[in-house]
């Protein structure tokens, strides 16, 4: 038994395996092209030709619960198979893929260990509303065996619903696992019994190929709602409009800069929103705790703020301090209930659908808010989400100072670029200092569970999203090392792509909020790590980046056009505090001191 088998199962259920079956009999009858049949006849087979007319990517690691359904999916070769390293990457990669192309991806993992191993990555894709499958083996029909587990409460646990699959009801249910993702905007676990993976169809073998998938209709539009908003941005002096993923996802984006154009009003995005509005003389930046400062000060000055598919979290509000006390908060959400409770009013509705009916119930006759931002100080306010601190060259301890290097950074890095981020201290850097050009140039997938380590992991989806583009994933050296096993994952799957590891040989987010208040930081640090070093030895092209003038080595490989991955091994300061990090460390000490 290989290594591999022994760390997916403590034992394989080789009785259950039919050796003489064929492959004919696993995936059905092919065609005399080699194309997958219309009529699967083994259960795996049955699944694998229902999820192809979904989606076109699976994202996997084999073990004996799942075997069966990948070598459907090869056989028939519709779906492309991406494979990595561990269980968490196959739905971390499956989020990135959606966030970057708004297109469903299916994820498989074996039962037990693997499908724990994938947890993590699973309750950030529950956490984070993210639509997509996760296929998996699990225990037999007959019952659990002594290494099974209750598969489907763990992921009630965390969020994701379960559909378990029967011999008679394949194809049945791996549909109405994809309707449950796409209306419920959630992962869906879709889970093979072990000893039916590769049995024959009882039944559903011979229903319609391609049936529409039903969508969850929107919440009809309250046209007294809309009167009142309508009625608040006309008598709004600096109306503010800010924007979330969930306004990227509806579409909403061209409506909301005609919306904004007409009233005057100033813009700002979540972090997740980033690029929905134009930077131009009118746009803020990333509001709440990644916003510059001066930025800051203006959006504290609007006194009717319209939030756009936004969850107003503690970020996106710095805690509470964004707004003026006394300005009226919109929010428009699908959600049942404002997710904020600073928020005034909630439109409950679609965000594209909600943006135009008030931009056709504004007019041409709204008046004009740009001279009351004037008159505020705030006119023309083009690039005012990078009016940022330089840095120097080094900071006091000689190492980099990251605000220097990201400076420096969105100079050198290409303009087509995808930028994929991990968590932890660092996050603060790219998303302040790094342009993009729309939200799904931006995957931050990690932040809504608050985990670190998905960074390698969701830059594999990311890099099959969008092949074409420069890859840019942005880890520290704690999350890098999480993911490590999948640093291959990224060296296989991506085109063209540089990896910023922000190395500051310590957990930073903890040295910044826990070790500062007297809490002992040896936990907290990290032995120095030669990331470049690894990375070669694995295949990619590397430098250790201890001052600016070695970013040349970087600009270098960059003007080559050579495909591959460059890993830029940063060695910054400790020493150097992102500001959104202040806020959070004072947030927590003001709250322990009530």
């Amino acid at each position: 038994m290989s290594d591999a088998s022994l760390s997916h199962a403590a034992m394989p259920d080789a009785a259950l395996v039919d050796p003489a079956m064929s492959d004919a009999a696993l995936t059905g009858a092919r065609t005399p092209g080699g194309g997958p049949a219309s009529e699967p006849s083994t259960v795996s087979a049955a699944i694998a030709a229902e999820l192809e007319q979904h989606a076109s990517d699976v994202f996997s690691l084999m073990g004996n619960g799942n075997a069966w359904f990948l070598h459907a999916v090869v056989r028939r070769g519709v779906m492309r198979l991406t494979s990595v390293r561990h269980e968490t990457a196959t739905v971390a990669a499956a989020d990135a893929f959606y966030r970057a192309t708004g297109r469903l991806a299916i994820a498989s993992t074996t039962y037990g260990p693997g499908y724990t191993n994938a947890l993590t990555s699973l309750a950030e894709a529950a956490q984070a509303r993210i639509p997509l499958l996760l296929v998996v083996g699990d225990q037999p029909t007959a019952g659990a065996r002594p290494w099974d587990i209750d598969q489907a409460a763990v992921a009630t646990a965390v969020g994701a619903r379960t559909i378990v699959v029967g011999r008679d009801d394949a194809r049945v249910a791996a549909r109405r696992a994809v309707e449950l993702a796409l209306t419920d905007r959630r992962p869906v676990v879709l889970a093979i019994p072990y000893d039916i993976g590769h049995a024959m169809l009882e039944g559903d073998g011979e229903r319609d190929e391609a049936l529409p998938l039903p969508s969850a209709p929107a919440p009809r539009i309250d046209d007294a709602q809309i009167a009142r908003v309508t009625e608040a941005l006309r008598g709004a002096e600096r109306p503010l409009l800010i924007a979330g993923r969930g306004a990227h996802l509806a579409g909403a984006s061209a409506a909301l800069r005609a919306l904004a154009a007409r009233l005057g009003a100033r813009t700002a995005s979540s972090a997740l929103g980033s690029g929905i509005f134009v930077p131009d003389a009118r746009h803020l930046g990333i509001t709440g705790g990644f916003a510059s400062e001066r930025a800051a000060t203006a959006i504290e000055r609007a006194d009717v703020v319209l939030v756009v598919g936004a969850g107003l979290n503690q970020f996106q509000t710095r805690f509470g301090d964004a707004f003026d006390p006394a300005a009226r908060v919109v929010q428009v959400d699908l959600e049942p209930a404002a997710t904020n409770p600073r928020v005034d009013q909630l439109v409950r509705g679609d965000a594209r659908l909600v943006a135009e009916a008030l931009l056709a119930a504004i007019g041409d006759g709204a008046g004009d808010a740009d001279a009351a931002w004037d008159r505020a100080g705030y006119g023309d306010v083009t690039g005012i989400h990078f009016e940022r601190e330089p840095g120097d060259r080094a900071a006091a301890d000689g190492r980099l100072d990251p605000r220097s290097l990201f400076h420096a950074l969105e100079r050198m890095l290409p303009a087509d670029r995808l930028i994929v981020q991990d968590g932890g201290h660092f996050i603060g850097w790219g998303p302040t200092h790094l342009s993009v050009a729309d939200p799904s140039r931006l995957l931050m997938v990690g932040t809504a569970f608050q985990t670190i380590g998905l960074g390698l992991p969701s830059a594999v989806g990311a890099a099959v999203a969008m092949p074409e583009t420069t890859l840019v994933l942005i880890s520290g050296d704690g999350g890098a090392l999480m993911g490590l096993a999948d640093l291959d994952s990224v060296l296989r799957t991506v085109r063209h792509g540089v990896i910023v590891l922000v190395n500051d040989a310590a957990y930073g987010a903890e040295v910044h909020q826990y070790a500062v208040r007297g809490v002992a930081e040896e936990p907290m640090l990290i032995e120095q790590i030669d990331f470049a070093a690894i990375a070669r030895g694995m295949g990619a092209s590397a430098a250790v980046i201890e001052s600016l003038d070695d970013l040349q080595l970087l600009e270098a490989w960059l003007a080559s056009g050579a495909d591959g991955v460059f890993v830029a091994d940063c060695r910054v300061s400790q020493q150097v505090v992102a500001p959104y990090m202040v806020e959070i460390r004072e947030a927590a000490m003001r709250a322990a001191a009530r």
